[in-house]
């Protein structure tokens, strides 16, 4: 692994920032993939690192978002052509290379996502003891209260002594992982309640008898509260195991809380389309820099304000380059090429050139440069096709 991925990888993982870390695992020549190679897929698409070249990044950006959706690791492969394999060995998915390009290469992909967080309110013994168990299962917890004192919430990752000063979390994936639980048992339950509720996390849940919770429904009615709001309020919080003591009721709600994150994550299908930008890398000498993202170089930059014009009638104009960036288009969006007849897909093809109004994506700069020298043959082709 390049040590500048590895140290991109540090850095999210030290911001809490999901992102998944791709691995080639087995290769075949004449892939230019090497054993170890690896590249970080960000959840906005961003591809940084090495894997070999651009035959594999499409199906890797594709497939790491879908990881990061679902939270689960898996084992693609990726060649020339799956209908040659009979049958694949047990646990890898097996996908087409995007370009004409020989070889296979094997990768696995691990979703790195943040520890859950858990928003206690309160410092009742319940409280504290959900607190002590929901950080051996490594939720990052925060306790909230104006009382909050790290004597009384020694694992707490973070204490807020104020309803205002709570970091809501985000939307998509950081609400999914963010949970409430109210466990203030008489003290400010309605002052929780409704700060718990304004936050919109995956789950809410309320430690109060029914009839207790029935006073506190009606009081944030009356603050304003919609339906929707309320209904999203759990009340008795916790599963039915007859819990007792406040150690079995935080047991019980946590068994909960954790039931719910499972279900949701259980629940995703795919990953959602989003812009894809690539960052590759090639594997250079020890001088080279190691910055993650690199910009182009002065022959490319020059190469990226040129226009080319093929021998067609009337000087047609055939612009682009084979470096021109990726537009923000969805992953799954594909193209064929003109030329060879590849499946490209279009966010991430590195080649691209403009004739008569519409842009053509190719597998390879071969591909492109032979449209661009009879771009009125192949152009007719492809409508034809």
């Amino acid at each position: 692994m390049r040590t500048d991925t590895l140290q991109l990888a540090s850095d999210l993982a030290g911001r809490s920032e999901a992102f998944a870390l791709a691995t080639v695992v087995r290769r075949e020549p004449p892939s230019s993939a090497r054993v170890g190679d690896s590249a970080v897929v960000t959840p906005d698409g961003r591809f940084h690192g090495w894997l070999g070249g651009s035959c594999t990044r499409p199906t890797v950006i594709r497939e790491a978002l879908a990881a990061l959706a679902d939270g689960a690791p898996r084992l693609i492969g990726i060649v020339r052509d799956p209908d040659s394999i009979s049958q694949p060995r047990s646990g890898l998915t097996v996908f087409p290379m995007a370009c004409h390009s020989g070889g296979s290469v094997e990768i696995y992909i691990e979703p790195l996502l943040p520890a859950r967080r858990l928003l206690i309110f309160g410092v009742s013994p319940t409280a504290q003891a959900l607190a002590r168990l929901a950080a051996v299962l490594d939720y990052r917890v925060e306790a909230v209260d104006p009382e909050a004192s790290e004597a009384l919430f020694p694992d707490a990752r973070r204490l807020v002594t104020s309803d205002e000063s709570i970091e809501p979390p985000g939307s998509g994936r950081d609400a999914d992982r963010c949970f409430a639980v109210v466990a203030t048992l008489g003290q400010r339950d309605e002052e929780a309640a409704w700060a718990a509720s304004r936050l919109k996390p995956a789950y809410v849940g309320v430690v109060a008898s029914r009839k207790r919770f029935g006073q506190i429904r009606e009081t944030l009615t009356a603050r304003g509260a919609t339906a929707e709001q309320l209904d999203r309020i759990t009340n008795p919080a916790g599963l039915d195991i007859g819990a007792q003591t406040p150690e079995e009721i935080a047991l019980s709600i946590l068994a909960e809380v954790t039931r719910r994150a499972h279900a949701r994550r259980a629940a995703r299908v795919g990953a959602p389309s989003v812009p894809v930008t690539e960052t590759e890398q090639a594997p250079a000498p020890a001088a080279a820099a190691t910055a993650t993202e690199q910009g182009p170089t002065p022959a490319a930059a020059a190469a990226a304000t040129e226009t080319e014009r093929g021998p067609g009638p009337a000087g047609a104009a055939v612009s682009g380059t084979a470096n021109d960036p990726a537009p923000a288009a969805a992953v799954t969006a594909t193209e064929r090429d003109p030329v060879c007849g590849m499946t490209v897909a279009a966010a991430a093809a590195g080649h691209q050139a403009e004739f008569g109004g519409r842009t053509y994506h190719f597998c390879c700069a071969h591909c492109r440069e032979q449209f661009v020298a009879e771009p009125h043959r192949y152009a007719a082709a492809a409508q034809e096709g």
